[in-house]
């Protein structure tokens, strides 16, 4: 296949872009000489099969790389880049730098800082083994740098989000009135925990992105060279490019944002989008600068078009959780990736793959998943993340699921919120207790149980919900460990009224659950 490569001659510069880091404005760019430097793309297989990646997501990095490409030229800007194709595997990362390295002879590699622990070491390795200079450039795309976390982490027992997030608040003027959160809080939770109780009505579709030459080009690659793969790309219509992302968020503030609080955790079927924005891959890319969400939602209130808990409930994801789980990474990698603080050593259930369960909340969620690439975080954490936690599945292996099905997937915000967040896999860096519910949180939040087998508010009979079931065996099973967290107080008191003959009886059954998922991985 052709190189693209544009002259021979040795360079100053060989900026490396990155998948994820598709900002024009970006700081590997600056002081770009076009007469001496040239910008480096590269299409990995391995980066699509190193974890099973559904077709959406990888679609949607190899689409908007190559838009990206494509502007970078309108710009004049030299850009070698690496095209997969039917037949051609092109090597690993590092294998393709070093054969850049070996053309180009350049002085010095350029990149802006990698989301992922794993990237940046082999960058690291493969500069000093090839012998060239690597410069490696904070990304001012955030609003924390690793350095800011670090010195709020330092000293501290406890980095909570909370106390993060507002002194992110603090430090941006972000809803801010003086010294005081705008309102008089700084968390309006409480009123953002509202369900669908005869079903939403009126709410309008996002803003959709029919598929263009290159995207149409990239679908059919993927649908003929990741035939195997699982998801579909009948549904694709993702932002691709800056202009996209900012229609995709102009469509959301203008459409959404209002009711998006209240209902930002209720689910329902057939709904993906509900009142959520969709924006999440976007930012992932660095298609959108969070800066530009955050003042857009700041604007609206201030406008009187969304009520404050709204606003402040979709800052709060930018703001404080997506930069707090950026900082917990980097501050705790590469060990991080090894968390299992409750000793969980399942499988993953080969139905995640594929959505043939009898349960209807994960039946939704998976197919759901697998068609779009998108779920929200609800039915990520309470859903698929929950039965997982239950289960217990090796929280490796949830990582590695979460990270290949969705298209926000970068290591440096999903590793954090599945290990941390969703199984406690840290032992509480994040999360001050697990987030463990019997089935009858996901009956209240959703309709998902009116068409299941299962009967939440039962843990034992061939009629109880796994998820009630597992509940309790997951209390049981855990006692000791969840006795050093005090928010779990309550739970286990709960727990310590159950009879011996009944807590066998949950284990007995909780066993057989194991026992059926596991051989659904077996039968992969």
């Amino acid at each position: 296949m052709p190189s693209n490569t544009q002259g021979d001659d040795s360079i100053r510069n060989l900026v490396i872009v990155l998948g994820d880091q598709l900002d024009h404005h970006s700081v590997a760019l600056d002081s770009f000489d076009p007469s001496t430097d040239t910008v480096l793309m590269v299409e990995v297989a391995d980066e699509a099969e190193r974890v099973w990646s559904t077709k959406p997501r990888i679609a949607v990095f190899l689409s908007a790389m190559r838009h990206f490409r494509d502007r970078l030229r309108q710009q004049g800007i030299r850009v070698q880049y690496r095209q997969l194709d039917d037949t051609d595997n092109c090597g690993s990362l590092r294998d393709e730098l070093r054969q850049a390295i070996r053309e180009k002879q350049p002085h010095k590699l350029v990149v802006t800082e990698p989301g992922e622990w794993r990237v940046q070491e082999t960058l690291r390795r493969t500069a000093e083994e090839m012998d060239v200079a690597l410069e490696i450039r904070p990304d001012r795309h955030f609003l924390c740098s690793r350095q800011q976390f670090a010195a709020h982490a330092a000293g501290r027992k406890r980095l909570l989000m909370e106390s993060f997030y507002r002194e992110m608040r603090r430090q941006n003027g972000v809803l801010m009135d003086g010294d005081r959160p705008v309102g008089g809080k700084w968390n309006y939770d409480a009123q953002n925990r509202q369900s669908f109780q005869g079903g939403p009505t009126g709410i309008p579709a996002p803003r959709s992105f029919p598929p263009d030459a290159v995207t149409r080009e990239v679908i059919a690659l993927v649908n003929r060279r990741f035939a195997i793969h699982p998801g579909s790309l009948e549904r694709f219509d993702w932002p691709l490019t800056p202009e996209q992302a900012q229609e995709a968020l102009d469509d959301f503030v203008e459409s959404r944002l209002s009711n998006f609080g209240p209902y930002q955790d209720a689910m329902w079927t057939d709904q993906p989008y509900l009142f959520h924005s969709r924006l999440s891959s976007a930012m992932s890319l660095k298609l959108l600068n969070p800066r530009d969400a955050i003042q857009a939602a700041m604007e609206a209130f201030h406008g009187s078009h969304a009520p404050l808990n709204s606003v402040e409930g979709f800052v709060r994801q930018i703001l404080g959780w997506r930069e707090y789980v950026r900082g917990i990474y980097w501050h705790y990698m590469p060990q991080y990736a090894e968390g299992n603080a409750m000793d969980a050593h399942l499988p993953l259930p080969g139905f995640y793959w594929t959505g043939e369960t009898d349960m209807s909340c994960l039946q939704h969620c998976i197919r759901q998943t697998l068609e779009y690439g998108y779920a929200h975080h609800i039915q990520r954490l309470m859903v698929t993340g929950l039965f997982a936690l239950l289960l217990g599945v090796i929280p490796a292996e949830v990582h590695r699921w979460y990270l290949s099905v969705y298209v926000d997937a970068v290591e440096w915000v999903e590793l954090p919120n599945t290990l941390g967040m969703s199984q406690f896999a840290d032992g509480g860096i994040m999360a001050t207790k697990p987030y463990c519910a019997t089935g009858k949180y996901i009956q209240r939040m959703s309709n998902y149980c009116t068409t299941c087998r299962y009967d939440p508010a039962k843990r034992l009979g061939e009629d109880a919900c796994p998820y009630t079931t597992l509940y309790w065996d997951f209390l049981i099973r855990n006692e000791a460990r969840l006795r050093a967290t005090p928010r779990m107080a309550l739970q286990l008191r709960n727990l310590v009224r159950l009879q011996d003959d009944e807590r066998r009886s949950i284990r007995k059954r909780a066993g057989r659950l194991q026992a059926e998922c596991t051989a659904s991985t077996d039968s992969l």
